[in-house]
């Protein structure tokens, strides 16, 4: 019977919670919630260079000359190593393509 009352209230909190949270964005739907701001962590991936290919989904001979071919493809140099932010590089193939 005590278990009853700390499940109920622990799903009156939980409501409670989400109804504050719909309530302070109603005025502004755009505004990202908190499982937006757990999303955002995925944009700032870095891809290894040397799995670069499976990103981009061709072979590593064909995206080592996709690399050369274009020197403006976005990366960062750390420790001598190469990095693709993924979100990045995910817009710059789009514009590459459209």
């Amino acid at each position: 019977m005590e278990y009853d009352f700390f499940w109920l209230a622990i799903g009156i909190a939980i409501a409670g919670y989400c109804i504050g949270d719909g309530l302070k964005n109603f005025n502004n739907p755009n505004n990202k919630s908190l499982m937006d701001y757990l999303d955002d962590e995925k944009d700032h991936e870095l891809i290894n260079e040397k799995e670069v290919h499976n990103f981009m989904g061709i072979s590593k001979e064909d995206a080592k000359s996709l690399i050369d071919e274009h020197p403006d493809i976005p990366h960062i140099m750390i420790n001598n190593k190469i990095y693709y932010p993924k979100e990045k590089l995910r817009k710059w193939l789009l514009e590459l393509s459209g």
